[in-house]
């Protein structure tokens, strides 16, 4: 059995979860009232997911903002606010298309208690009043707003205490980090728990509307690749991006496709950047930063589920509140986890902001995980790529603003 046990563990995750994925499919089609029992698999691995993530969130948030360190002397600050604003328009790109092309999810938890916000006012009251909410209270009760907003105090706090307890702090997020590594793990049997049941009670159609969801999270990241981003980086370098485009895209986007991590793929984007040959005072910074707060595709990834989800229980958006959720979905996705589908942890965070009870929302998660297979390969590619994309585009949009100072001057001596 032990042997057997380590074989299914050297097979990669995303084969697993095809595996469980297709198992489930078969059960559902063929013997769905004796394969019934497997739906409790589908029902351990969401609850052990709401059981971990509000807590994983504070501590990562909390180490994130602790561990800062300030004082070096860097192209950082560019660096930072490209990441920022490609990760808003990401999201923001998600919105939209959203509402353009609006999916509904087969959601089985008791629904009958949501209670949709009157408007943006009252939404923001809502955040203003999560924000201000007991921490412990807001752990209990999965209040993500609160979670995000204490983490970050207490971050802040321990930014000058000892070492020793920011190591403390550290391990404990790293010891979480693991926890849910162990769960995702769990991934394969509990999507095959969550795809019989909803094949079994919902019918093969459920099926169609995974595949319809698949579309809309790929076609985003394809765009925000080879649209928002080329326009960003022309406006920084005023000549064609597509080249520098292409070539992160197949140096680090490929690669980070198949590793389904950032933190995995540093090394390639280290080399990458020494290829390109940028100043290694920086990019040794923004690389590993960037696997961490640059997450475009994890906005979009946030933004399509939770409209979806907001479209399943007819809840009506304002454009006012679709601002809001493309703000709320870009910080949410600067505090990612790094594991497979940690993104999809923050789903929760983004649905409370229109009243989706956190039952409702981790089945939303448990979709996610679904359609993660494609979803979070290719989030990953997406956000990979753009780490080294920006670092580039940081350093030559420099060069070219001392080039057009020069130029200026030379032009003013000659007249």
């Amino acid at each position: 059995m032990s042997e057997l046990f380590a074989r299914w563990n050297k097979i990669s995750l995303v084969k697993r979860i095809l595996i469980g994925l297709i198992i489930g499919v078969i059960l559902a089609l063929t013997i769905p009232e004796f394969a019934s029992p497997i739906v409790i698999f589908g029902s351990l691995f969401v609850g052990a997911l709401k059981a971990i993530a509000p807590i994983l969130v504070f501590f990562l948030v909390t180490t994130a903002i602790s561990q800062h360190k300030s004082g070096q002397k860097t192209n950082m600050k560019s660096i930072i606010i490209l990441y920022l604003i490609g990760t808003f328009f990401a999201g923001l790109t998600a919105v939209v298309a959203s509402f353009i092309f609006p999916i509904n999810l087969t959601l089985g938890a008791e629904i009958s208690d949501v209670t949709p916000p009157g408007g943006v006012i009252e939404v923001l009251k809502s955040l203003l009043m999560n924000v201000v909410d007991n921490p412990i209270n807001a752990l209990f009760n999965a209040n993500y707003i609160g979670i995000l907003s204490w983490s970050i105090l207490l971050g802040l706090a321990l930014r000058n205490a000892a070492e020793s307890t920011k190591t403390v702090i550290s391990n404990i997020a790293d010891a979480l980090s693991q926890i849910v590594r162990w769960i995702i793990n769990f991934a394969p049997f509990g999507i095959m728990g969550l795809v019989f049941d909803s094949i079994a009670t919902q019918g093969l159609d459920t099926l169609f509307g995974y595949g319809q969801l698949i579309v809309l999270l790929v076609g985003c990241m394809v765009f925000v690749a080879i649209v928002i981003n080329p326009i960003i980086v022309y406006l920084g370098i005023r000549k064609n991006p597509y080249p520098l485009v292409f070539k992160c895209l197949k140096n680090s986007g490929i690669t980070a496709f198949f590793t389904r991590s950032s933190a995995a793929n540093i090394p390639v984007n280290m080399r990458l950047c020494q290829e390109l040959n940028l100043d290694k005072d920086t990019y040794s910074v923004s690389i590993p930063l960037g696997a961490t707060i640059n997450m475009g595709g994890a906005a979009i990834t946030i933004s399509v589920l939770t409209l979806a989800a907001v479209h399943t229980l007819g809840i009506k958006v304002d454009i006012g509140m679709a601002l809001l959720l493309s703000l709320l979905s870009a910080v949410s996705a600067c505090g990612a986890s790094g594991v497979a589908g940690g993104s999809l942890l923050l789903v929760p965070l983004a649905c409370s902001l229109f009243g989706i009870p956190n039952d409702v929302a981790m089945q939303v998660v448990g979709v996610g995980f679904i359609v993660g297979v494609i979803q979070d390969s290719c989030e990953t590619a997406l956000n990979s790529s753009t780490d080294v994309l920006f670092t580039a585009l940081a350093e030559l949009s420099k060069k070219r603003r001392v080039e057009v100072r020069n130029l200026a001057l030379e032009r003013s001596k000659h007249n």
